[in-house]
């Protein structure tokens, strides 16, 4: 089992050396999806039991014991407006299929020509189709895979592109329940272009630890990003980095909160960056329906608010 987990390890490690950030487009599939990953600050890549999750890592799959529908909104600044459908459904013999939906839009602009004569509106957007499969590989480590169909819509101009995502999980039972997670994300092409130039897709290597310490009513989630960026040394490769954490108030009742130091840097203005980068929320079940909710700051340039409802079918 060890030497299949190394295995493993190396094999999505490798895609470090292959690819380097570059000029990606389709920058919304870096959006965080649910409400409940929101809060913890996108920290979720060994987050399991959410059908969300394969958004993260398609290993998560294999985690939901229930089959669930996981429908979410969001908006941020000015006219932008985030959705997600997400469910999965177990097929014997074969493992944890999942579906998923991500959409974004940026509302309607104005059409002006070169003379300032104002033609008509036109709306920006970008949606991302998935189908993926998780499955047990033994009694602890579990993988999978994801591809996904992406398409970019500028007014009557469209931009699509074919990718693929990966993952595994590593559960260590014992009174702190440790779970490690490795995945890569966005590993793909376009196969068709808006200009003459082919961009490349915002690929991502990713790792992460939950832990849920003895006695505590807390799963605490420390995760690193964007592994696959070259940096000047192993410190500065750790710069990408998001910490999350979710307590269990009552059985019906969690809050969470959340903290992306890329985000952090991202959203600085000058030498402030005032609450950029942290967030926080809470879930509430009621009846048949998991509630959640993430507020997210955005510093000086506003705020996101999401909101997911989830349910068994």
């Amino acid at each position: 089992m060890k030497r299949n987990f190394i295995f493993t390890f190396v094999f999505f490690s490798a895609f470090n050396f292959l690819f380097s950030e570059g000029n990606p487009t389709y920058l919304f599939l870096r959006s965080d999806i649910s409400a409940r990953a929101t809060a913890m600050g996108g920290s979720f890549v060994s987050m399991k039991g959410d059908p969300n999750g394969m958004f993260y890592n398609p290993a998560a799959l294999s985690t939901i014991a229930n089959r669930t529908v996981s429908v979410g909104l969001g908006n941020a600044f000015l006219d932008a407006t985030y959705g997600h459908i997400s469910a999965n459904y177990l097929v014997e013999n074969i493992g944890n299929i999942g579906f998923g939906l991500q959409y974004q839009s940026y509302g309607d602009f104005e059409e002006i020509d070169a003379n300032e004569n104002i033609l008509g509106n036109f709306s920006v957007s970008d949606l991302a189709l998935s189908i993926g499969v998780a499955k047990y590989f033994t009694e602890n480590i579990s993988l999978g895979i994801t591809s996904k169909f992406i398409t970019s819509n500028i007014a009557q101009y469209q931009s699509n592109a074919i990718a693929f995502d990966g993952g595994v999980l590593y559960y260590i039972p014992g009174p702190n329940q440790l779970t490690f997670g490795l995945s890569f994300l966005h590993f793909g092409t376009q196969l068709k272009n808006y200009s003459n130039t082919k961009e490349p897709l915002p690929f991502d290597l990713k790792a992460g630890m939950t832990i849920k310490p003895e006695h505590l009513p807390l799963e605490l989630n420390i995760n690193f990003h964007r592994l696959n960026v070259e940096q000047n040394n192993i410190l500065e490769r750790l710069k990408y980095f998001s910490i999350g954490g979710e307590f269990t108030l009552s059985k019906s009742l969690r809050f969470r909160f959340g903290y992306n130091n890329e985000k952090r840097k991202g959203l600085k203005l000058g030498t402030k960056s005032g609450m950029g980068g942290f967030s926080f929320g809470g879930g509430v079940s009621v009846k048949e329906f998991l509630i959640d909710y993430s507020f997210s700051s955005l510093g000086a340039i506003g705020s996101m608010n999401r909101i997911t409802i989830s349910s068994n079918f």
